[in-house]
């Protein structure tokens, strides 16, 4: 029998309340479902119609998250609250018909890349009650370099993207004409732009004309009196949550691999996680790190504290609703300044929202399993390889350029308490969202043969609970020369694993010329690839959970037989010995792990 809804100081909400908020908080789900359904059907470039990195959210007009079905963690558990108060502080007085066009990471936003409209939801007595955002990531930003992760810009000079902070792009349901043309002209694609734009306002349009037609029906004050129980209710789930953690206080660091700007050994960053289970908090400091370096990898402050955050909703009870009633028992301190913190202009966000925000969201994993080893999560797989780069060029079947970020393969997911690592996550901030690629598609779409696609076997971090094996990918252009951007990690650094679990597999990439010699590649590069020659990426695993000893030989007898791992690693690392037929010979293999 379910238990009764309660709201945080315990008091049992009344089952036709419980009946109300459930459905609304489904219909306010809905809307932002309609919104990303309709970006993915009418979005121009592979980024949004195929890659799906995009997000759709709805807060009110006090700028508090209400929902945010089917995103990326990483775009909008924080954020939107903030780009909301970026809109109303330069706009103070909004109207039915505005639009606003935002991307600004000094603002608000997580990274240049990351295009947002802005509609706020007007009744018709012309008061603000909610409003709508669309992000969606850019195939092409306008950045100095065909790519929307330039990891070794010095400062957004240098990264070269356009930046609008809440500029109003529509009044009275008409287009800015002049900022349209700014786009164009700056970036390099401007149909693919120009479409991508259209696609995300007809999504904000939609939203907004969903939440109308509820406030209509419902009435505007029910919906303002569902957000306020709706908060209620999700900050009383996740005070529930945390009161069946353990109490306790633990530090954990991670490292990622150098590129230009930073030190010779990477950037290491620091997290101080302390759970209050009388108190029902959880408190994350990234105070204690290095000041903002001169390249692309500093975090803004949405990604710093959207990172955190990812870390602690990885980890939890799953049913717990991420608005911004949870968000009340979790506290995330930030340092202006910092590589993890608040940036000053003109520091450089430009790979904001993957590669040191993983590394970010992994530490705070790996503390929370110190304190309790029943949450938590080992380090996900690193991001970005040549496999997931940005490619351009002139395509020699049209005559036309091309610009498009590319996902044949990324990072692998971390073993958990329960269960081993997604294979296809790409990033712990984008959580499984993005769609990987189809081969036929991307060769359709790009001049490129693509060679090869599969996992990397004995590339997981061994566990109780393994993490997820990389990806070996390997490509080449046709016809033409093309331009690749990536920024990787991983390579130095690897995924590490959690309470016993082991490391996984380091990522590596390289080129193989014409004349069968090998040209290594680094962990950031822009660098133009030869017809003839074929780009070979191989991606970085996540680290395991718990002791690979403690794993069922079973399972291990299947990861054989599947490909996953050779016989070899299944006895020398897990401890199991397989008969001749390949099946698990469980009493030799309890002597093997006994050591006799």
């Amino acid at each position: 029998m379910n238990e009764p809804l309660r709201d945080p100081v315990g008091r049992e909400i009344a089952a036709q309340d419980g009946v109300r908020l459930a459905i609304l908080s489904k219909r306010f789900e809905s809307v932002a479902r309609k919104m990303a359904n309709t970006l993915l059907r009418t979005g121009r470039s592979g980024v949004l119609n195929t890659g799906r990195d995009f997000s759709c959210c709805v807060v009110t007009a006090d700028h508090e998250l209400v929902t945010a079905a089917e995103c990326y963690p990483i775009h909008v558990l924080r954020g939107a609250d903030l780009m909301s108060q970026a809109m109303k502080q330069f706009h103070p007085v909004v109207a039915k018909g505005d639009a606003f066009l935002h991307n600004s990471p000094y603002h608000g936003n997580t990274h240049a890349a990351d295009h947002v409209i802005l509609v706020p939801v007007v009744d018709d007595a012309g008061t603000h009650q909610f409003t709508v955002l669309v992000k969606a990531h850019m195939a092409d930003c306008g950045n100095s370099i065909p790519t929307t992760y330039m990891g070794n810009a010095r400062d957004v000079y240098h990264e070269g993207a356009l930046i609008f902070p809440a500029v109003k792009i529509q009044q009275g349901f008409r287009d800015n004409e002049d900022i349209l043309r700014m786009c164009e002209m700056r970036i390099r694609v401007p149909e693919q732009w120009r479409g991508d734009y259209m696609a995300m306002l007809g999504a904000a349009r939609l939203g907004e004309q969903e939440i109308e037609k509820i406030g209509r029906e419902m009435g505007w004050e029910t919906l303002r009196s569902h957000t306020r129980e709706w908060f209620d209710y999700s900050e009383a789930r996740m005070l529930g949550a945390i009161r069946r953690m353990r109490s306790g206080r633990a530090v954990a660091k991670g490292r990622h691999d150098p590129v230009p700007g930073t030190p010779p050994d990477g950037i290491e960053v620091q997290v101080e996680v302390a759970i209050d289970t009388a108190g029902g908090t959880i408190e994350v400091d990234l105070r204690d790190n290095p000041d903002s370096y001169p390249c692309g990898l500093n975090l803004s402050q949405a990604c710093a504290l959207s990172a955190a955050m990812v870390g602690i909703f990885n980890s939890i009870d799953h049913t717990v609703p991420p608005n911004a009633g949870s968000y009340r028992r979790i506290t995330v301190h930030l340092r202006e300044g910092c590589c993890v913190g608040i940036p000053r202009h003109p520091t450089s966000t430009s790979v904001a929202t993957t590669n040191l925000g993983d590394r970010v969201t992994c530490a705070v994993q790996r503390a929370l399993a110190q304190i309790d080893p029943s949450i938590g999560m080992a380090d996900g797989g690193s991001v970005i390889p040549p496999s997931g780069a940005v490619i351009s060029g002139i395509d020699p079947r049209s005559g036309g350029a091309f610009c498009n970020q590319i996902l044949l393969g990324s990072g692998a997911g971390p073993g958990t308490p329960i269960s081993d690592g997604w294979l296809t996550i790409t990033t712990m901030g984008n959580a499984g969202m993005p769609s990987i690629d189809s081969i036929e598609l991307d060769e359709i779409h790009h001049p490129i043969l693509i060679n090869e696609r599969r996992i990397i076997t004995d590339g997981e971090g061994a566990g109780r609970f393994r993490g997820a094996p990389g990806a070996r990918v390997t490509y080449e252009p046709l016809g033409c020369d093309i331009e690749i951007g990536y920024v990787s990690d991983g390579t130095i650094n690897t995924a590490q694993g959690a309470v016993g679990g082991l490391a996984a597999r380091p990522a590596s990439q390289w080129i193989e010329r014409r004349d069968g010699s090998v040209r290594e590649l680094g962990v950031c590069d822009q660098l133009w690839v030869a017809e003839g020659e074929r780009v070979v990426s191989m991606s970085a695993g996540g680290g395991g959970f718990g002791s690979p000893l403690e794993r069922d030989p079973k399972k291990v007898e299947r990861d054989v037989q599947e490909g996953w791992i050779t016989a070899a690693r299944a006895l020398e690392v897990y401890g199991v010995v397989l008969s001749g037929d390949g099946l698990a010979d469980m009493d030799a293999t309890r002597s093997r792990r006994r050591g006799e």
